[in-house]
């Protein structure tokens, strides 16, 4: 039976009180949708394991999986999951079980996936170059009694089994996907391979060889394994812990609708994606974090797609593989596609034919959306989401429509409601900031023990922690995050902000702007900067820079204080840690004494 998924809308509307914003219960913004993107979509009803059964059967003979040459057909693929699903099952995962993943991009990882969830279980991914002390907090808060870890991590994952609930330690050697003739020269006695070796693999004693569940030594061929009966979208499909830069980690509840969701709402607003000739996606932006999970890996497999699957998002892998095949489409971060941009001029790269590209994580810059646009022949599209909405949940239209500054309008089945952070039953005047508030079917369930007061809820509204601008067209801009928010003099400084403008600066190529604590209790504006590469350290002017900047923007944001630095801390994926930039700015603080 097919679902129309429609949010339900409410009048929030408070006599006395300056007029509220219309533009999120009128949908001005439909207007500006493309002819194939419908205002609601519609769900079959089918979990992410039906997705890859029909993928399965009606893309068996397709190659699925591309890693530096070895490849795993759909077809493959599916006789993997079923002999990984029952080696697991062997091991004593039942259904509504945890199973941490802690793996690099590799065929083994997106099996593994498909392999807990036949099994009616839950996959939490993991970054796998935390720490041991990084993961024990999230371990036990899941109480995952099983890991499939990447063999190099072996010994943190002893650590693991010492200090949680863990009990058992599943090895992944990424070698064995690779082709045999890249196997055997990695066996070569050359110091060169044997570096390359030694950085993907390490023998792992002690634990159970990934390999034994995918040649049937435990759990037997899984032939006759069939999925979990009953299936239904409101099972829990993930649990991903958010990258805490406001506090602890917390693990945000995933069901198999929200991922399904977000898939189709991805599907209706690019259009015709999957449609004709086999899609390529490049898949770099890591599977344990959601922009790479739903936008890569679910996406690529409910289009029959082929993922080339690349272990970091580091240039030299993204050229190699550029260079045999350009991907048709790719998800990304500005800081990515400036990369490949540069190393496409430098190598003389063809990246002409990829379709279409989705940048997220931070503003997409004019200057790089119009650069890659020119050399692919393909749209570019920004888009905003987080971990806890599966992560899209607006997106700049795929047309002349598209606005640079803004994060776009809501996705279909979608609505976004810019409410007083005072009074969140209030929406604030079309215009006007406030906190960004949305609801949806890709919106999570909540976070895992956390008590229900403490959830970022307010009624059936998501609450972002982002402060927001809707314009009375729908258009949305993000002002930055809530709890990010300097207060100077009385003042309200919103980091994002500054460093947009500060990035504008031909003396400054990146900026990270934080507020360190004065003796009154206010903050003090200062910025961390990474310099353009043709400036020298010793000619930069921070007198200047800062004359400069109170010409572009009001007199209290102007940042106090310039610290130049190398690099700005940042996650895998480019996102800037600014409460690692605060610590930065405050241990060069303390030294200067």
């Amino acid at each position: 039976m097919t679902e129309t998924l429609a949010p339900n809308s409410s009048a929030v509307n408070e006599e006395g009180k300056k007029p509220e914003g219309r533009a999120w219960r009128e949908k001005p913004y439909l207007k500006y949708y493309n002819s194939w993107t419908p205002a609601e979509i519609e769900l079959s009803g089918d979990t992410l394991v039906d997705m890859f059964i029909k993928a399965s059967n009606e893309h068996g003979k397709d190659v699925m999986l591309d890693f530096f040459g070895g490849t795993t057909t759909y077809a493959q693929a599916h006789v993997q999951v079923r002999k990984v699903a029952a080696g697991l099952k062997a091991l004593g995962v039942r259904r509504g079980d945890r199973v941490a993943i802690c793996l690099p991009n590799c065929p083994q990882h997106l099996i593994s996936i498909f392999a807990v969830l036949y099994l009616g279980a839950t996959v939490v991914e993991h970054n796998p170059l935390y720490t041991a002390r990084e993961l024990q907090g999230p371990f036990i808060d899941h109480g995952a009694k099983v890991i499939i870890a990447w063999d190099k991590i072996a010994p943190l994952c002893e650590e693991l089994v010492n200090r949680t609930q863990l009990q058992t330690v599943v090895t992944v050697n990424m070698i064995e996907a690779m082709p045999k003739i890249k196997q055997f020269a990695l066996k070569l006695p050359v110091s060169s391979l044997k570096e390359k070796r030694e950085q993907l693999h390490s023998p792992a004693p002690g634990t159970v060889p990934f390999q034994k569940l995918v040649d049937g030594t435990i759990g037997g061929d899984g032939a006759y394994l069939s999925p979990v009966p009953e299936r239904s979208l409101e099972d829990e499909a993930f649990i991903l812990f958010t990258s805490g830069t406001t506090g602890k980690p917390k693990g945000a509840m995933l069901t198999h609708r929200n991922i399904m969701a977000n898939v189709a709402q991805g599907l209706a607003w690019v259009g015709e994606l999957g449609e004709g000739e086999q899609e390529i996606y490049l898949a770099a932006l890591p599977m344990f974090h959601i922009f790479g999970l739903t936008l890569t890996a679910a996406l690529g497999v409910a289009t029959g797609g082929k993922l080339c699957l690349l272990p970091k998002p580091e240039i030299p892998l993204i050229v190699d593989q550029m260079k045999k095949q350009v991907p048709t489409y790719m998800p990304g971060v500005p800081t990515l596609y400036d990369k490949i941009l540069e190393a496409a001029e430098e190598h003389n790269l063809d990246i002409n034919g990829v379709k279409n590209a989705l940048s997220g994580a931070a503003p997409l810059p004019v200057s790089i959306s119009h650069q890659w646009q020119g050399r692919t022949g393909g749209s570019i599209i920004e888009g905003y989401g987080l971990t806890e909405t599966a992560p899209i949940v607006t997106a700049n239209p795929i047309s002349e429509n598209a606005r640079a500054g803004y994060i776009g309008i809501p996705f279909p089945s979608t609505e976004i409601r810019v409410a007083d952070p005072e009074d969140l039953s209030r929406t604030m005047p079309d215009g006007e900031e406030g906190e960004l508030l949305v609801r949806g079917p890709q919106v999570f369930s909540g976070y895992i023990n956390v008590p229900e007061d403490e959830q970022p809820f307010f009624e059936d509204w998501f609450k972002t922690g982002d402060m927001a601008v809707m314009e009375e067209d729908g258009f949305l801009r993000i002002v930055s995050r809530i709890k990010e928010m300097i207060i100077t003099g009385g003042f309200n400084v919103y980091p994002a902000e500054v460093e947009e403008v500060l990035a504008d600066h031909p003396m400054i190529a990146k900026a990270g702007v934080v507020g360190l604590a004065k003796e009154d209790g206010s903050d003090e504006v200062v910025a961390a900067v990474v310099l353009d590469e043709h400036v020298k350290k010793e000619d930069f002017d921070e007198e200047k820079v800062k004359e400069w900047a109170r010409h572009e923007m009001t007199r209290y944001k102007v940042p106090r204080r310039f610290f130049v630095v190398d690099e700005l801390p940042a996650d895998l994926i480019g996102k800037i840690r600014r409460r690692e930039i605060k610590d930065l700015v405050e241990k060069i603080v303390a030294e200067e004494g």
